[in-house]
């Protein structure tokens, strides 16, 4: 599997911005434990080992590492190409070509890829897979989400599917802890603004979110708080409304690694 070319079409599609020209990506994200196949090239993997973005709030483009001559402002989720690191400062390229400095804490190469068809949580750094876990899903496992469930319709208790981002962490939750991922998304708001699921201002709500890097609007009839939390089973069971949960311990491993604007594909 290509998985630096998903890196950069994830990056791409939830930061809101185009691939660069001869970036390579894959139209679709298939299915299978993933590797990197040897036919990937040295110049491929040195383009997604420095490929990051980043975390957590807004950073400052520098001209010097030193703070004393800010450049620009730079969003979260903001993909960058790491040029070098010293201490407590990297030098990066933005995909527009200007560099600067930004503090190494703002940056991150972490990213999740969520299979429900295998049940497991994919770790990455980059193109290099770094850990598999095994995950509960929600109570209907092969449809994507399209409206709010409920427990006269656990069919609509579904795990969405497509490109997202952490845009939220709760340290206390009703799960251990939880990571909020930004459902509904803008295309689950062109799609039920098409339904008359939501009315026109609420797909205005959702898009601003969306482009604001703030929550969406969770109480909709497209449903809401989709979130990678605790209290899982650990043995792939189907019981969640919608969620991502795992044994308690992972979510601890998982909440030191993975900050707001980490991306998470679901397939």
């Amino acid at each position: 599997m290509r998985t630096t070319g998903y890196l950069l079409l994830l990056l791409a599609v939830i930061g809101g911005v185009h691939p660069a020209v001869g970036q390579r990506t894959l139209p679709r994200l298939g299915g299978g434990v993933p590797t990197v196949q040897a036919s990937v090239t040295e110049s491929d993997e040195a383009e997604a080992s420095t490929l990051s973005h980043v975390v957590g709030t807004d950073a400052t483009l520098y001209n010097r590492s030193d703070s004393t001559a800010p450049v620009r402002r730079l969003s979260v989720r903001t993909p960058l190409h790491r040029l070098g690191c010293e201490e407590n400062w990297c030098r990066v390229r933005t995909d527009d070509g200007q560099t600067g400095y930004v503090p190494a804490s703002a940056l991150s190469s972490v990213w999740l890829r969520i299979s429900k068809s295998e049940e497991r949580l994919y770790v990455y750094r980059g193109p290099q897979l770094v850990q598999t876990y095994e995950i509960d899903i929600g109570y209907n496992t092969s449809a994507d989400k399209v409206q709010r469930g409920s427990p006269d319709q656990r069919d609509h208790w579904r795990t969405p599917e497509g490109p997202f981002y952490v845009v939220d962490k709760k340290p206390q939750s009703e799960f251990y802890k939880a990571l909020v991922l930004n459902y509904p998304t803008t295309a689950d708001a062109e799609r039920g603004l098409k339904q008359g699921l939501i009315s026109r201002s609420e797909y205005e709500a959702i898009v601003q979110a969306q482009e604001q890097a703030q929550m969406p609007p969770m109480n909709t009839e497209l449903g809401g708080w989709i979130e990678i939390h605790g209290e899982g089973t650990g043995g792939a069971t189907n019981w969640t409304q919608g969620c991502v949960a795992v044994e308690n311990q992972v979510m601890n491993a998982l909440w030191t690694r993975v900050g707001v604007g980490t991306p998470v594909l679901i397939e």
